[in-house]
C-alpha cells in the first residue's frame, strides 16, 4: 500500500519551568518517533497520559513543528506552519479533537461552523455548499432540522458527530482524532467508533486514531503504536499486538482489557507512575516499573528494531528478526 503519511525521527521538546529562579528543564514530549499511515488505513496510538500522543498527533499535522525528523504526505514534505502551502494542505488533513464543545464556536450554528472549512478554502458555490452541509450532516447521524441549532442545544454525542462532520467538510484524505469518545458515556462511544469505522471504509480515509482506551483500538484499528515517555516502544498489526504482546509495557496495556472467561488476579499491576519527563531514567525509561528489567536495561537505551517481518519492539529482552539468506 502507498503510504499516506510518513513521519521519521520526530522530536520535540519543551522548556519548563520548576520555579522563579530555577533554570528550564528541558522535556522530550516526542523522541524520536517513526511511523507511517497507508491509504485507507487506521493506525492507533495508545499510551498513558503524558506519554506525547496528543503532541505527536499535532505534529503529524504541523500545527506544532518539528524540532528534529520529518513528516510527508503522499511523499511530499510537510510545509512549514501558516505558509499558503499549510493551509490549502490542511484541506486534505483534518483533526477531530477531544472535547466537542471546546472545539466548537458556541456563537454560531451547526451550519454556520460546517460552512467554514468550505468558505475558508473557497471550495464550491453558496448552493453547493449548502447541500455539502446537507449531505454529510446524514452521512454522520444527524438530522438536518439540527443544522439552525447551537452547540449547547445538542447532547455530547451531537456535538461529536458535528466536530467529525466539520472534519470531513472538505473531503479529507487523512484524518488525526485526538481522543475523540473519552469524554462519552459508553452506549454514544460505541455510535461514533461505529460511525468512524463506516467513514473510514466508504471514503477510504486514512486515519491516526489516538487513544488510551484499548478496547477502542482493538475494534476499529488496524495497526497500533505503544507509546511511552515519548517512544515508540512496540508496533505492529493490532491483532498480533492485543493476542501476543511483546513489551513488557504493551504486555501490562494489554492485560489491562477485561475478557470474558479470564480472570481478572491475570492483570498485570503496574507500579509506580510514569517518570518525570524531565528526569528520564538511564538506560530503558520503563525499567523502574518492568517486573522483568535487567542490568542492561538500566544501563543501555534500547532502540526500536524489527522483531519479526511486521512487528517492531524496543526491548532488550525481545530477540531481533532471524535475518536470512
Amino acid at each position: 500500500m502507498t503510504a499516506l503519511l510518513e513521519a521519521d525521527g520526530l522530536v520535540r521538546i519543551y522548556d519548563t519551568h520548576r520555579g522563579l529562579f530555577a533554570r528550564p528543564a528541558p522535556v522530550r514530549a516526542v523522541d524520536g518517533v517513526s511511523l507511517h499511515v497507508a491509504k485507507g488505513e487506521t493506525l492507533g496510538v495508545v499510551g498513558e497520559s503524558g506519554s506525547g500522543k496528543s503532541t505527536l498527533g499535532r505534529m503529524l499535522l504541523g500545527i506544532d513543528a518539528a524540532q528534529g525528523g520529518t513528516v510527508r504526505i503522499n511523499g511530499k514534505p510537510m510545509p512549514a506552519f501558516g505558509t499558503p502551502d499549510w493551509r490549502a494542505l490542511r484541506a486534505r488533513i483534518q483533526m477531530v479533537y477531544q472535547d466537542p464543545l471546546s472545539a466548537l464556536d458556541r456563537r454560531l450554528t451547526i451550519a454556520d461552523q460546517l460552512r467554514e472549512p468550505l468558505e475558508i478554502h473557497r471550495i464550491g458555490t453558496a448552493d453547493s455548499r449548502n447541500q455539502r452541509i446537507h449531505d454529510v450532516m446524514l452521512s454522520v447521524g444527524l438530522r438536518p432540522d439540527q443544522a439552525d441549532k447551537f452547540p449547547h442545544e445538542l447532547s455530547g454525542g451531537q456535538r461529536q458527530r458535528v466536530v467529525i462532520a466539520r472534519a470531513l467538510m472538505t473531503d479529507p484524505e487523512l484524518l488525526v482524532c485526538d481522543e475523540p469518545v473519552s469524554a462519552l458515556d459508553v452506549s454514544i462511544q460505541a455510535q461514533v467508533v461505529n460511525l468512524l469505522a463506516d467513514l473510514q471504509v466508504e471514503k477510504g480515509l486514512g486515519m491516526v486514531f489516538i487513544s488510551h482506551d484499548l478496547k477502542v483500538v482493538r475494534n476499529l484499528c488496524d495497526r497500533v503504536a505503544v507509546m511511552y515517555l515519548g517512544r515508540i516502544v512496540e508496533d505492529g498489526p493490532s491483532d498480533k499486538i492485543f493476542s501476543d504482546p511483546k513489551h513488557p509495557y504493551t504486555q501490562a496495556l494489554v492485560s489491562s482489557v477485561p475478557q470474558p472467561g479470564r480472570s481478572l488476579n491475570s492483570r498485570i499491576i503496574l507500579q509506580g507512575e510514569p517518570p518525570n519527563p524531565a528526569q528520564r531514567p538511564t538506560g530503558c525509561a520503563f525499567h523502574p516499573r518492568c517486573r522483568l528489567s535487567e542490568d542492561i536495561c538500566r544501563r543501555d537505551t534500547p532502540h526500536l528494531r524489527q522483531i519479526a517481518q511486521d512487528r517492531s519492539a524496543a526491548c532488550h529482552l525481545v530477540a531481533p528478526a532471524t535475518v536470512t539468506a
